[in-house]
């Protein structure tokens, strides 16, 4: 990378952060403006506030809102969404392509599947072990009467998540952000029988996936540096006008807890894996991925923030592209360590509000169950919440006061959801990170780069 390149990387994470600042500062304001004008009986002035520039223009009862700041946020999410799938499929279907022994491909997808689930067993050890002291400590006993009750999604079995890995229809797996897993076995099946074919035989094939894949790099690269910072201020005021102090009061617990354990695995436990595991510097880690996190925390999607991770790692962090390639669209689609923690707080909250026992064989389901279901969590924006209701489902909290708690959860989890999609997205990058390190596929000098 170039002294250029360098500037140009600096100055997008300089912007980042000054839009995370800003946003953050103006949403506070926004948020005593709207509690300062809702409990002086002005709900009229919020409310045309509320629809001039907040409302969802998708809701029910919206459709002479105009919502430009929801416009505008949706309209930077959806033009990332656009190219997920075919960066997804492309850049993976590269990869598996370009490794043509078999033996190293194996050892590179057990070494990717390793560290998946060091980084998520020490998550979930720090998510039960702090849930069982709370929970103990009667802090999640919260007040949730006067809730309406909320039966939530359809419970079901978390093994359809290796069911749905095959598709049906190759059609259907391209047509939805929802089945990323199942293009992923797409694309290492279309790999995989490249390298069978020979170069000669696919020689066309190769050069139209890699096309394609420029084109997609071509065209995120101009969204993320371009349009980047300024949706980022405005997804995160939208979020502090959208929702109120009413909605942390009730669980303020959990809410604090679940924020607390996400920050402390981000700027503790990441770094401490990148040093043990790959023996690079942890703070040149964090300095470098921060604005990775920083995007994955104000648009709430992990498939969103995948192409400025896959820039990050490869451009910054010195990860072979190969390597990243491979690794952090399969993490995008397994890898939520921070959806894990969510949920395992989340379903010994319920616990608590519902007068449910919890022994250790319990919390011991409830780590396994959050990592099956966390695995099958779509990476779009609130998707863990929604996937929470299958963890409650295995161990039986269904009870009138789980489902209580379970609204005020759903109620209040956007805020949560933000801090936990930078979390998953800084795993990937991490496990990218230690899978190159012991292929010997990182480049040290870009890594230690100031």
């Amino acid at each position: 990378m170039g002294k250029q390149d360098k500037r140009q990387a600096l100055t997008l994470a300089e912007k980042m952060g000054i839009s995370l600042i800003c946003g953050l500062a103006a949403g506070a304001l926004l948020l005593f403006l709207r509690e300062s004008l809702m409990g002086s009986g002005k709900e009229a002035v919020w409310n045309t506030v509320n629809s001039l520039f907040f409302q969802d223009i998708t809701a029910q009862g919206a459709e002479k809102a105009l919502g430009i700041f929801y416009l505008i946020g949706q309209l930077f999410i959806r033009s990332l969404q656009l190219i997920i799938v075919p960066m997804v499929f492309t850049s993976i279907t590269l990869a598996i392509g370009q490794i043509s022994d078999t033996r190293t491909l194996g050892r590179i997808s057990a070494k990717t599947l390793i560290w998946f689930l060091i980084c998520s067993f020490f998550a979930l050890a720090l998510a039960c072990c702090t849930g069982s002291v709370l929970y103990n400590a009667g802090l999640f006993a919260a007040h949730v009467e006067g809730l309406a009750g909320n039966a939530g999604s359809t419970g079901a079995n978390p093994m359809n998540v290796v069911l749905n890995i095959v598709p049906a229809n190759i059609i259907t797996a391209f047509g939805s952000n929802t089945s990323v897993l199942a293009v992923v076995f797409l694309a290492v099946c279309l790999g995989l029988s490249m390298n069978a074919l020979g170069g000669e035989k696919t020689a066309t094939l190769r050069k139209l996936v890699q096309e394609l894949n420029d084109v997609v790099v071509v065209f995120l690269n101009y969204v993320v540096n371009k349009f980047g910072p300024f949706a980022i201020f405005v997804l995160l005021v939208r979020t502090f006008a959208t929702y109120g102090i009413n909605h942390l009061r009730p669980a303020f617990a959990y809410v604090v807890a679940a924020v607390a354990l996400l920050l402390l695995y981000l700027v503790v436990g990441y770094p401490l894996i990148v040093a043990v595991g790959a023996r690079k510097n942890p703070i040149t880690f964090l300095k470098k991925i921060s604005k990775v996190a920083v995007f994955g925390f104000s648009t709430s999607s992990s498939a969103a923030a995948l192409p400025l991770n896959y820039k990050t790692c490869t451009e910054d962090l010195g990860v072979d592209e190969t390597i990243a390639s491979f690794v952090l669209p399969l993490g995008m689609t397994i890898n939520m360590n921070g959806t894990a923690i969510m949920q395992v707080i989340a379903t010994v909250f319920i616990a608590g509000c519902a007068g449910y026992s919890l022994s250790l064989s319990q919390l011991i389901v409830i780590a396994v169950l959050a990592l099956i279901a966390s695995a099958g969590t779509p990476a779009a924006p609130g998707a863990g919440a929604i996937v929470l209701f299958t963890i409650l489902s295995g161990v039986g909290f269904v009870n009138e006061g789980a489902l209580l708690a379970y609204s005020l959860i759903l109620a209040i989890n956007r805020p949560i959801e933000m801090l936990v999609t930078a979390l998953n997205v800084v795993g990937d990058a991490v496990t990218s990170i230690c899978v190159a390190k012991s292929e010997g596929l990182l480049d040290g000098e870009r890594y230690d780069r100031k």
